[in-house]
């Protein structure tokens, strides 16, 4: 007793060095088109390294230097990041820097299908010369486009970089940036089409949800939940949100139960921190509340902030304005109640009036979904 104290004491306790300040990862004008960061130039989250398809193949080894994400390895090993998409496009500039190993070898970036299969979309021989290369691709209903001619076609896929099989070999990227595509508007700017005011519950009704002069959607008082009509399982959700007041509690709950009251995984609304922005006041903007916290509040109260959301079968990612916040797992057995395991049936979407002091405005919110791999 005395000793899980003394710990939580000195955890709060411990001092936390200042942030070195450091250049933006995207612009603002790159954050309003829905532009996400897929690496932050500091460290591997939301990466995953894995060995190639031979038997004995090493997993290749994932770190960061000056900046960059570094992958070195052969046999095949791969590194990509955690999410799963269907449509997209993507930036990154990448370069085989000069290196002890091989001084030729065969370096691809690929779109990876969900049968771990590696579909080249760049692959050449090329020498140890350091220079930066910078490459745009897109991805749309599983067709990928750009100037090199290949087609892929199948389930929901993502980057990938690969290594070659027979060669030790080096590749760093840095500036890597993803947009999702296809996706649809869930508000119209006018009216609440789409979208009803949970009634089963009269002490829970008090939430005034309306679209204000300027074509936001308010939501004031609370408690309250305002659901989409649709229901959605796999999916990328967007939106753009501005907390009018300080340390305002909200969220957007997903994979809901129907005609239930807010029974669903919330992602947090909530700017506020303690001493840092690294240690988030209630999991803080981005968290999974309640599962997994935000790992640094990007977001400020009474500014327009962006959200993303990816939900795909058990994996969830988040980020605020571009900045990645979350990246969990749901091992939990499978229960049709997500406060008890974990749900991936399809349920609604919520916006939260949380209290009284509930006082926020959304706009931009849009969806697209992803299809199911086969089960």
């Amino acid at each position: 007793m005395f000793t899980t104290a003394f710990l939580a004491f000195s955890l709060a306790a411990a001092p936390v060095p200042p942030e070195k300040p450091r250049p933006p990862l995207l612009t603002p004008k790159e954050i309003s088109e829905g532009w996400i960061a897929l690496f932050d130039g500091v460290t591997t989250f939301g990466w995953e390294a894995s060995a190639g398809e031979e038997k004995g193949a090493e997993k290749p080894e994932l770190t960061i230097q000056g900046g960059c994400l570094r992958l070195v390895g052969s046999g095949g090993g791969r590194a990509r990041p955690t999410i799963w998409l269907r449509e997209f496009e993507v930036e990154l500039e990448y370069r085989n820097p000069a290196s002890e190993f091989e001084p030729i070898c065969k370096v691809g970036i690929g779109i990876r299908g969900a049968s771990y299969t590696t579909f080249m979309i760049k692959s050449e021989w090329t020498k140890w010369t350091g220079k930066w290369s910078r490459d745009k691709y897109v991805v749309t209903n599983g067709e990928r486009r750009s100037t090199i001619e290949h087609l892929f076609f199948g389930p929901p896929c993502a980057l990938a970089i690969s290594l070659p099989e027979h060669h030790k070999a080096t590749v760093e990227l840095r500036n890597v940036k993803l947009r999702p595509l296809g996706t649809q508007s869930l508000f119209n700017g006018k009216n609440l089409d789409g979208w009803k005011a949970f009634q089963g519950d009269p002490k829970r009704t008090a939430t005034k949800f309306e679209v204000t002069k300027d074509g936001e959607l308010s939501a004031k008082n609370g408690p309250g939940d305002l659901q989409t009509e649709k229901q959605f399982d796999d999916f990328v959700l967007q939106l753009e949100c501005k907390t009018l007041g300080k340390g305002l509690d909200s969220g957007v709950f997903f994979r809901c139960i129907p005609d239930q009251y807010q029974n669903g995984y919330e992602a947090q609304i909530q700017n506020s921190y303690t001493v840092a922005r690294t240690r988030p006041l209630d999991f803080g903007t981005g968290a999974i509340h309640g599962r997994f916290p935000a790992r640094k509040v990007v977001s400020d109260d009474n500014q327009w902030f962006t959200m993303t959301l990816v939900a795909h079968g058990n994996h969830f990612a988040t980020w605020v304005n571009g900045y990645q916040t979350v990246d969990w797992t749901d091992d939990r057995k499978a229960n049709e109640d997500p406060r008890q395991g974990l749900r991936t049936a399809k349920g609604h979407l919520s916006i939260q009036g949380n209290d009284p002091t509930t006082d926020l405005l959304f706009r931009n919110i849009r969806i697209t979904e992803i299809p199911q791999a086969e089960k």
